[in-house]
C-alpha cells in the first residue's frame, strides 16, 4: 500500500462573523487558497493534480453545492481536474483529507489538493417549499449559519437541542466547571496571540486579496480569566446548583469566515511538487455517539486512529483538537489524560475561530507544522462534529 503524506498547508486568516471577510464569497475564499497552494509548489505542473476535494458545511448559498469544482475553475486551474465537495459538518475538510489519503493509499492518485471553506457571514436564509399552493399563513425563514434547521419531527427532542445546550449537558455529565472553561479559553487566546507574534503562522497563512486582514480577527490578546468570568451565560441562566449555565461567548468558538488547503500526495508527489513531505498520515478514526454529546465523539475517534497507527497516547508529542467549546475540549482531554501543554500550543478555535468547513484542514496543517518545528515524532488532529460524530488523524513526522 502506498503511503500518504502532507507536503504543505495554508489558510487565510479567519475573519469574525460580519467582519473583514464578510464581503468575500466562499467560492472566492476557496479559490484563493487553491491559488496560494499552487504558487507554493515550485515544481508543479497543475495538470498533474489528480483531484480537488474540499469540505463545506453549508452548500446552500454561494458555494453552489460543489464549491470544490467552483473554486477549481475560479482559481484558473485546468478544467480537466475533477472537484468533489465533502460535507461532514465541522469535520468536512478533515474528512476530505482522509478520503484523499485513502485514494493515495490505494494508488488511485499521486497528488490531491484538499481543504475547506466556510463563510458563516454569508450563509443564506432558506424558506421551505409549501405543501399546498396559495398558503394563507406566514412562512418563516431559517438561518443556515449554524446548527439544526428544518428539523424532521421524527427526531427525538433530546437530540435536536442547540449546540450550546448540548455542551451544557456534556459538561454536567463530566463535571466541567465554569472556572475551568474560562481558564482554558484565556489560555487559548494567550497562546494564539503569542504564536502570531512569534511568527508561527507566517508560513501557514496567506492574505485575502482586497482585504486588510493579517491575522485571525477573533483573537483577544488581553483575555483573562477575570474578564471572561464577567460574561453572561448564553444557553442557561446561572444558578447555585450544577444545572446552572456555564457556556458564554467567551468560552465557546465564535462564528467565522475563512478557507484552508493542503497538498496530500504519495512519495512520488515530492518530485511533482518540488517539496519535501512534512508528515505521513499514519492512522485515521471516525466515531459517533448520541447527537447531544457530539463534543465527546473525538475521544473514541482519536483512540481508534492511534490504534490503527500502532501507537498509544504515551507516544504522542503534539495534539490539535478543534475547540468548538472549552467544555467539550476539556471533556476530551480528561478522557485522553494528555498533558495540556501539548494541546493546541499555538492556540485553538476559541481564539482563532471555527469557520466550519475550513477547521479540519486548519488543525491538520497546524499539527504538521508543529511536528516539523518541534521534532516530535507523533501527533493527533481531532475534531468534534454536530449530530454526534468525531474524526481524528494521526501524523508521523516525515523527518
Amino acid at each position: 500500500m502506498n503511503q500518504a503524506f502532507i507536503y504543505d498547508a495554508v489558510r487565510t486568516p479567519f475573519g469574525k462573523f460580519g467582519g473583514a471577510l464578510a464581503g468575500v464569497r466562499p467560492d472566492d475564499l476557496a479559490a484563493q487558497v487553491l491559488k496560494a497552494s499552487v504558487s507554493r509548489a515550485p515544481g508543479l505542473d497543475p495538470e498533474r493534480i489528480d483531484e480537488v476535494l474540499f469540505g463545506n458545511a453549508n452548500g446552500a448559498g454561494e458555494e453552489n453545492r460543489n464549491v470544490a469544482r467552483m473554486a477549481t475553475l475560479l482559481a484558473g486551474l485546468p478544467t480537466s481536474i475533477p472537484g468533489t465537495t465533502v460535507n461532514r459538518l465541522c469535520g468536512s475538510s478533515l474528512d476530505a483529507a482522509i478520503i484523499a489519503s485513502r485514494q493515495i493509499n490505494t494508488g488511485e492518485a499521486d497528488l490531491m489538493l484538499v481543504g475547506g471553506v466556510e463563510s458563516m457571514s454569508r450563509a443564506p436564509w432558506v424558506l421551505p417549499k409549501n405543501e399546498k399552493p396559495y398558503p394563507a399563513g406566514d412562512q418563516t425563514l431559517a438561518s443556515t449559519t449554524l446548527g439544526w434547521r428544518l428539523v424532521n419531527p421524527a427526531m427525538p427532542k433530546d437530540w435536536t437541542v442547540s449546540l450550546g445546550e448540548a455542551t451544557e449537558q456534556l459538561r454536567e455529565k463530566y463535571g466541567i466547571t465554569r472556572e475551568r472553561q474560562d481558564e482554558f479559553a484565556a489560555a487559548s487566546h494567550a497562546r494564539a496571540a503569542k504564536a502570531w507574534e512569534d511568527g508561527k503562522y507566517a508560513n501557514l497563512t496567506v492574505g485575502v486579496e482586497g482585504v486588510d486582514l493579517d491575522r485571525d480577527e477573533s483573537i483577544r490578546a488581553g483575555s483573562t480569566v477575570e474578564k471572561l468570568a464577567t460574561l453572561r451565560t448564553v444557553f442557561r441562566p446561572v444558578s447555585d446548583d450544577a444545572s446552572g449555565g456555564t457556556v458564554t461567548a467567551g468560552n465557546a468558538s465564535p462564528l467565522n469566515d475563512g478557507a484552508s488547503a493542503a497538498w496530500l500526495g504519495s512519495e512520488n508527489a515530492a518530485g511533482i511538487l518540488g517539496l519535501d513531505p512534512l508528515a505521513r498520515i499514519a492512522g485515521r478514526g471516525a466515531a459517533a455517539n448520541e447527537p447531544q454529546f457530539f463534543g465527546y465523539a473525538p475521544v473514541e475517534a482519536a483512540n481508534t486512529a492511534l490504534k490503527r497507527a500502532g501507537i498509544s497516547w504515551s507516544d504522542v508529542g503534539a495534539v490539535e483538537l478543534n475547540e468548538a467549546f472549552a467544555a467539550q475540549s476539556l471533556a476530551c482531554l480528561d478522557a485522553w489524560d494528555v498533558d495540556p501543554e501539548i494541546v493546541n500550543a499555538w492556540g485553538g478555535a476559541v481564539a482563532i475561530g471555527h469557520p466550519l468547513g475550513a477547521s479540519g484542514t486548519r488543525v491538520l496543517g497546524t499539527l504538521a507544522r508543529r511536528l516539523q518545528e518541534s521534532g516530535e515524532r507523533w501527533g493527533v488532529a481531532a475534531i468534534c462534529i454536530g449530530v454526534g460524530q468525531g474524526l481524528a488523524v494521526v501524523l508521523e513526522n516525515a523527518n
